[in-house]
């Protein structure tokens, strides 16, 4: 569904999908065909302009199969590292600033969110208590489990406006709904400041709908009742897609059009998956640097 009151607005784009998959194709050809043209920051001199919108898009099962579109730019191996990278932090240590390295993960600022007045100048830091975000998402839904207040956030204005890069992602909001069994589920909402949808979507997507199935486990635990994953609402205020990469794109629409997204989709059972991504979690767990060291 579009919405717009102007060719000159920033189109208002929502769209449902049942997996992720098909969240991902709708999703590229509603920009496609229906974001406007404009420009970026890191446009060269001879690229095309973007296509942009403000996208909303409900995923009503995101653990649905199939689960893996086959053609998103990357591969198993690279899935499983980003994966890991924003549930279980394995990249954190590449954080240092001051070394001209990176200035944060999403999984540092949602585990150990700390204020800083200056992220390149170490000297500047301030004892503040670091805070585990997705812990109080946790506990709070645990103790409270009809609360509005289980939310995390990543943007640190003391530090992330005079960065190269500062996060895409800016705030996780999760509630728990009763089902019909004496259990709930856990919808989850994320927020978007900017974000690359043809190279990024899909593996932000799938990692941060892992780490809702995570918080879902652990507050069963705390809870001792069972809490599945519900339906996922993706929020980007700049749903892009750069146009440098148009070339790419537009062999990617053609074959959305011609065909059903199942053609292009594998359940995550797929053997050929299965055996790509259990090599790269063997490979990670003796090195976190694994992916990033072959890939050059």
């Amino acid at each position: 569904m579009l919405n717009s009151s102007s060719k000159t607005d920033l189109p208002v784009i929502s769209i449902t999908a049942g997996c992720l998959p098909e969240a991902w194709e709708k999703a590229v050809l509603a920009v496609w065909d229906n974001g406007i043209e404009i420009k970026t920051q890191y446009d060269r001199p001879d690229d095309p302009p973007s296509r942009d919108a403000t996208v909303m898009v409900t995923v009503a099962n995101p653990f649905a199969e199939p689960r893996i579109h086959k053609n998103f730019p990357g591969g198993p191996e690279e899935l499983e590292a980003y994966r890991q990278e924003v549930v279980d932090g394995i990249h954190d240590h590449w954080i240092d600033a001051a070394a001209g390295k990176w200035t944060y993960t999403y999984h540092e600022r949602l585990v150990a969110y700390s204020p800083v007045e200056d992220i390149r100048n170490p000297k500047s830091r301030k004892p503040f208590k670091k805070v585990n975000q997705i812990q109080y998402i946790i506990d709070s839904l645990s103790k409270v489990t009809h609360t509005r207040r289980a939310q995390a956030i990543t943007w640190m204005p003391t530090a992330d406006p005079a960065t190269d890069d500062p996060p895409c992602l800016q705030r996780i909001w999760c509630r728990l709904v009763a089902d019909d069994a004496g259990g709930f589920i856990l919808n989850m909402n994320t927020h978007w400041r900017s974000r690359d949808l043809y190279k990024a979507w899909f593996m932000n997507v799938f990692a941060l709908t892992d780490l809702q199935r995570t918080i879902a486990e652990r507050i069963s635990q705390k809870l001792n009742k069972p809490v599945a994953v519900g339906r996922y609402v993706d929020i980007s205020d700049s749903l892009h897609i750069y146009g440098s990469y148009f070339g790419d794109v537009a062999r990617e629409v053609e074959k959305m059009r011609a065909s059903p997204f199942t053609e292009r989709a594998w359940e995550s059972t797929q053997p050929a998956f299965m055996m790509m991504t259990a090599e790269a979690r063997d490979k990670l767990e003796k090195d976190p640097d694994w992916f990033a060291k072959a890939r050059g």
